[in-house]
């Protein structure tokens, strides 16, 4: 399965990275990160629906991605338009990097999140010092444990989850968490097939104070239409948005539909 090839992958990234950066060193400048006061939750949880604008180079389901704009004028139209900005760090399969967040954090003012496969506590600082303001947690890949875990540690280090589900059985999971933002990915992370029918399935079992979060596989008009009936807060984008010549036009125009 590709999911289990992002792990094993991302495992052999970690222990190469803890040999330039040792665990110690990471939370140092993770305690030094001051708090940024960027709300990621508060500007998805608010009237109308927000957008997550997200920044990837490539995916397993896409291949390569080229923007037709440089980054620059991506941040820039973004900062004018969406509510947050997703990016993704994931080295072998989307092509990402550490390096990538860095670069959008020092252009935009609006709340981050880093998006990977979190399973090491080590992210979870790394995502604090260099200025995240929420991660990613996928039920797919953590047991209850380790989603427990790593949410507390989330919330210790003053930064937000969004936690990812696919199925009914990751969902009560999530529930259990009393986690604040949830997540339905459309996009089966095992064969990376995609269906709306994910989120308008799993809607009903969200409580309305929770910050619904649909994600992959939204790219016309009648996609947020027919999302936006089901109450969803926020709509991660990334394709969309990623192969727009101007991004900040089209996530407007979602956000007026």
């Amino acid at each position: 399965m590709i999911l289990d090839d992002i792990v094993a992958d991302k495992k052999i990234r970690l222990k190469e990275q803890k040999k330039r950066m040792d665990l110690v060193a990471v939370r140092r400048l993770a305690e030094e990160q001051e708090s940024s006061g960027r709300g990621f939750y508060e500007n998805l949880k608010k009237p109308g629906i927000s957008i997550i604008g997200e920044f990837k180079k490539a995916s397993p389901s896409l291949g390569n991605i080229t923007s037709k704009i440089s980054l620059v004028e991506r941040i820039s139209d973004y900062s004018a338009s969406v509510d947050a900005i997703s990016c993704l760090t994931e080295e072998d399969h989307f092509h990402g990097c550490v390096d990538d967040f860095k670069e959008i954090r020092r252009q935009t003012e609006l709340p981050m999140i880093r998006k990977d496969f979190m399973i090491d506590e080590y992210q979870f600082y790394e995502a604090k010092a260099i200025g995240a303001d929420a991660i990613l947690l996928i039920a797919a890949i953590l047991d209850d444990a380790q989603m427990k875990d790593f949410y507390a540690l989330t919330c210790e280090l003053g930064m937000d989850a969004l936690v990812e589900t696919h199925d009914e059985a990751e969902m009560e999971r999530a529930l259990a968490l009393d986690a604040k933002i949830i997540g339905v990915n459309n996009r089966n992370l095992k064969d990376f097939t995609i269906s709306l029918d994910n989120t308008m399935r799993l809607r009903p079992m969200v409580p309305k104070e929770k910050c619904f979060v649909a994600e992959s596989g939204i790219i016309t008009d009648d996609d947020i239409r027919l999302l936006k009936e089901q109450q969803v807060d926020a709509f991660l984008i990334g394709r969309a948005l990623m192969e727009a010549e101007d991004p900040g036009k089209l996530a407007n125009h979602w956000k007026s539909l």
